[in-house]
């Protein structure tokens, strides 16, 4: 039993099932998890998961953690097993909290060897999901509506307070990328206050970042279970390799609000020509080709043929 911020089923094939407590509220909920659904776990929430499928269950757990017992690592605990909360406490206080006698206290809190996971008994039973709940718990973000969609270039979408209330208790919001094969995503930072964590969840390709003073922080190539970093107005852009690459990433704020350096609604769209000129050190003729050319389409480019 755990706490974490945001949980993302990523394996393809493999469903599972999580009961969650919430704090405060005294009851137990029980949903079904699929591929591609987040379900944020706020902070104090007890949790258990369960894989019901044939095949492993890959779960992606991404949060914040600056405010963490330890930066930068999940502050959690467990209640039962070698690890559990109960089986710390003295013989004598487990007796005294839950009437037990020495053979009770010995039964509750040494039964379970087990420490993470433990495998279940064939027909050992287990909670069913309320599947009336799920809608209210669980969004899958690979069915929504992207906001920007182009032919051969790939798809961003992004999840947040007003398409998924419940993810407002977390302070986070969710932004997939998928790009198809040697597509680009045009450099672009994150304005609101707040850190980018990606992670790459299928194929391939090369991330490249730029500091505050104009310095290349990043160039890499990153592939399938990396996890990126970009801080706080840091510029990041993203290259697909020949298999494509897909992106789920988690950002530390409920309305995340991105300037784009290529695209329709580039910041090149709204400064004037004259700026551009005398900042570039071109001419005329080059900044109108600059423009034509960075303006056009989304900040999602297929690749050249």
């Amino acid at each position: 039993m755990e706490t974490f911020p945001i949980g993302y089923l990523t394996d393809r094939w493999s469903d599972g099932v999580v009961g969650i407590v919430l704090p405060k509220t005294g009851k137990e909920v029980v949903l079904k998890l699929k591929q591609g659904d987040v379900i944020p776990v706020p902070i104090g929430s007890i949790s258990w998961w369960f894989n019901d499928g044939h095949s492993n269950l890959n779960i992606l757990f991404l949060g914040e953690t600056s405010t963490a017992h330890i930066p930068g690592q999940f502050t959690y605990f467990f209640l039962t097993g070698l690890q559990g909360l109960l089986g710390s406490f003295s013989s004598e206080l487990i007796s005294k909290v839950y009437s037990f006698n020495k053979d009770e206290v010995t039964k509750l809190t040494q039964s379970q060897k087990g420490v993470v996971i433990i495998k279940l008994e064939k027909n050992q039973p287990i909670p069913k999901p309320q599947l009336d709940l799920t809608k209210d718990f669980v969004y899958d973000i690979d069915t929504k509506v992207p906001e920007i969609k182009t032919h051969n270039g790939g798809l961003v979408t992004t999840l947040n307070e007003k398409d998924f209330p419940f993810i407002k208790d977390v302070g986070l919001s969710v932004i997939r990328v998928k790009l198809e094969p040697n597509a680009t995503k045009a450099p672009s930072n994150l304005i609101t206050p707040g850190i980018q964590l990606l992670y790459i969840a299928r194929g391939s390709g090369k991330f490249e970042i730029v500091g505050l003073n104009g310095k290349c922080v990043l160039d890499a190539q990153v592939k399938v279970g990396d996890l990126i970093v970009v801080p706080h107005f840091f510029v990041v852009a993203q290259i697909a390799g020949d298999e494509g690459m897909e992106s789920y990433s988690i950002v530390t704020t409920t309305k995340p609000l991105f300037e784009e350096l290529a695209g329709k609604t580039s910041v090149w769209g709204a400064l004037s020509p004259l700026v551009q000129q005398a900042s570039f050190n071109v001419d005329s003729k080059f900044q109108k080709l600059f423009i034509s050319k960075a303006t056009k389409d989304t900040n999602l480019i297929p690749p050249t043929i």
